[in-house]
């Protein structure tokens, strides 16, 4: 039986309120800025970006995404991050002054181990699967921030293989990394960052 999550974000306001926002991956994009709009909005706080980040569920986790969209920054357990960082129970998120908690209640502490032990190994790779997710991560040699998978056809050059069977590939591995269920747009970067984060393909290899 599988675990049920309960995600949510948390912080104490300037008057030591406590506020709570519920996570669903039935919204799966979740605004953080000044902007009245957003959908944690932190309207009085000048340090605050009008849109300054956002909340994503990416296929099976929690993510905050600061693509250069805010002045001051923003600060996952006090690093300021640039780009998309995965986030994981009681990560703390500095925005302006506020300073907002991310729980995730029911995420076994094995949950990363057992994620990984189900992704592809490079053994259960074909030689032509592995050049082609070598070929996708490429543009995140030197931990290119905002970097993007390579295209099919940039792929197909590189490999010398026609665009049909790039995408025939591509397929596969969407099948064998569990990401074809996603939405279209995130497949590609999903399946780059599960190969990255699993080893089958390292910083070294690009």
């Amino acid at each position: 039986m599988s675990v049920v999550t309960e995600s949510r974000l948390s912080y104490v306001d300037k008057q030591g309120r406590q506020h709570r926002f519920e996570l669903s991956p039935e919204s799966p994009r979740v605004t953080i800025g000044r902007a009245p709009s957003s959908d944690v909005a932190f309207t009085g706080d000048n340090e605050v970006s009008r849109l300054h980040a956002v909340v994503e569920w990416i296929g099976t986790h929690w993510t905050i995404l600061d693509d250069g969209l805010s002045r001051n920054g923003t600060f996952l357990n006090g690093e300021r991050i640039t780009g998309r960082r995965r986030l994981r129970e009681g990560d703390s998120i500095r925005i302006g002054s506020i300073r907002l908690t991310f729980q995730e209640i029911g995420a076994g502490p094995d949950e990363a181990t057992r994620v990984a032990s189900e992704l592809p190994t490079v053994r259960s790779l074909t030689e032509t699967q592995r050049g082609i997710l070598l070929a996708l991560c490429r543009p995140y040699k030197h931990g290119a921030a905002f970097a993007t998978p390579a295209s099919n056809q940039d792929i197909a050059t590189e490999l010398f293989l026609s665009v049909d069977a790039v995408k025939t590939h591509l397929r596969a591995l969407f099948a064998k990394f569990g990401v074809e269920d996603l939405p279209q747009n995130q497949k590609r970067v999903r399946l780059a960052e599960l190969a990255l984060h699993s080893g089958v393909i390292t910083e070294r290899d690009l």
